[in-house]
C-alpha cells in the first residue's frame, strides 16, 4: 500500500515538546491549564537536503515546533483529539512537501487512580486523503 511506503521513508522527528495550555472538559483544566507533551513525525523526501546541505530543501524543525506551540498555547479545546488534529492539519497545510504526519499529544497530569507517565492521543494523517492539494 502507498501509505505504508510513505511511513518507511525519511522523516523529521520532534520529541518531548512541552507547552502549557488550557485544554480539557473540566473547568479547572480551562482555568488553571496544564503541561502538554508533544511528539511529531513528519515524512518527506530528505534526499535533496542531504545532497545540497541547504535548509531550503527541507522543512525547519522550528517551523513545526512553532505550529505545535501556537496550537497548544492558543485557543482552548475540549478534546486532545481536536488539538492533535489541528497540529497535524496545520503542518500538512503549511508544508506541502510533507506527505504524512504523526502527532502525539499527552497529558502527564490527569486525575486517575494510579501512577501514569501521561495519557493522550496519537493520530496519523496522510496528505493524499486528508489535505487538498
Amino acid at each position: 500500500m502507498e501509505d505504508d511506503a510513505i511511513l518507511r521513508g525519511d522523516k523529521l522527528i520532534l520529541r518531548g515538546l512541552m507547552f502549557h495550555g488550557f485544554h480539557g472538559v473540566k473547568s479547572e483544566e480551562k482555568k488553571l491549564g496544564q503541561k502538554f507533551l508533544i511528539d511529531v513525525d513528519a515524512w518527506m523526501d530528505l534526499r535533496p537536503a542531504g545532497l545540497s546541505d541547504r535548509l531550503s530543501d527541507s522543512v525547519s524543525y522550528t517551523d513545526i515546533y512553532r505550529i505545535a506551540k501556537e496550537v497548544v498555547e492558543g485557543q482552548p479545546h475540549n478534546l486532545l483529539e481536536s488539538v492533535t488534529q489541528l497540529i497535524a492539519s496545520t503542518t500538512l497545510t503549511k508544508h506541502p512537501q510533507i506527505t504524512a504526519v504523526r502527532v502525539k499529544v499527552g497529558k502527564p497530569h490527569v486525575a486517575v487512580q494510579g501512577p501514569v507517565d501521561y495519557l493522550g492521543v496519537e493520530i496519523l494523517r496522510f496528505r493524499s486523503t486528508d489535505v487538498p492539494e
